[in-house]
């Protein structure tokens, strides 16, 4: 396989950089991007916050100018707020759809001229479970999800012509820092009416997250998505449990299916 050139947001901790690793071990050329200067002898880290559009063009730029193209974006960069929705204030609301969503957008739209030029790349979008089905007091966050699969769909559509194939991986929970970095909300956490309902669905998450898969699992399939022509656009990674409720949501009503995100999540 030919040693491709790629770059991943997100890069400095969990899926980010297991990714980045594990691609740099198979000879491509790695940029990490991430918000803080890091440092490493095979991957070309570079300081870039995805919600700064003028940022993410100079970087861009300067990996074009080293390199002569990008073959594949990887957009992993995003975090979570938990919390009612109700109660979300609206730097809480735009910081969640900034990072997650907007990021994304603004990532594909400084990396698409290049690849365009080129009738060559590849996208590879991170979602989630929480794109396919609307997580309780994670809501903007599935929101932000839910964002990334319509603008992939429409995005996959509009550009397959130009020999750019676009894809979504969409995971399950997994042990990573995620967890410990979520911003809570405390208007929500301190509501006598949300407060106690929130904090036991949490501690539901963080106990499914904190006993979840590996990174390097999503890794792997990711490396594998990197190396395939033609790969699907959903690609959901997950335990049998949570790949289950993929396939039963697609088969229930709306109803049946909040009923029993309802019971799970005790809310």
């Amino acid at each position: 396989m030919d040693t491709q050139v790629i770059i991943i947001t997100g890069a400095s901790s969990g899926f980010g950089k297991a990714t980045a690793e594990l691609l740099s071990q198979k000879g491509h050329t790695v940029y990490g991007l991430c918000r803080r200067a890091m440092e490493d002898t095979q991957i070309k880290y570079r300081q870039c916050d995805v919600r700064n559009r003028e940022n993410i063009r100079s970087v861009v730029e300067q990996i074009v100018a080293e390199q002569g193209r990008v073959d594949v974006l990887i957009n992993n960069a995003g975090m979570g707020i938990g919390g009612a929705l109700e109660l979300a204030t609206e730097e809480e609301i735009d910081l969640q759809m900034g990072t997650n969503f907007m990021g994304c957008v603004n990532m594909c739209q400084a990396v698409l001229p290049y690849m365009r030029k080129a009738r060559a790349g590849k996208i590879i979008n991170l979602s989630s479970i929480g794109g396919v089905m609307g997580l309780p007091y994670q809501g903007f966050y599935s929101a932000s999800k839910f964002a990334i699969e319509g603008f992939s769909e429409a995005l996959s559509a509009e550009v397959r012509r130009f020999g750019i194939r676009v894809c979504m991986v969409e995971p399950g929970d997994f042990a990573t820092g995620f967890t410990g970095s979520r911003k809570n909300s405390q208007a929500s956490l301190d509501d006598p009416d949300y407060g106690p309902v929130f904090k036991r669905s949490l501690a539901i998450i963080e106990k499914e997250e904190n006993g979840g898969l590996q990174p390097a699992v999503l890794a792997r399939r990711i490396a594998k998505l990197v190396e395939k022509k033609n790969p699907p656009l959903r690609n959901v990674v997950a335990n049998l449990e949570q790949w289950l409720s993929v396939v039963i949501k697609r088969i229930l009503t709306g109803n049946q299916m909040v009923g029993i995100l309802r019971d799970y999540y005790k809310s």
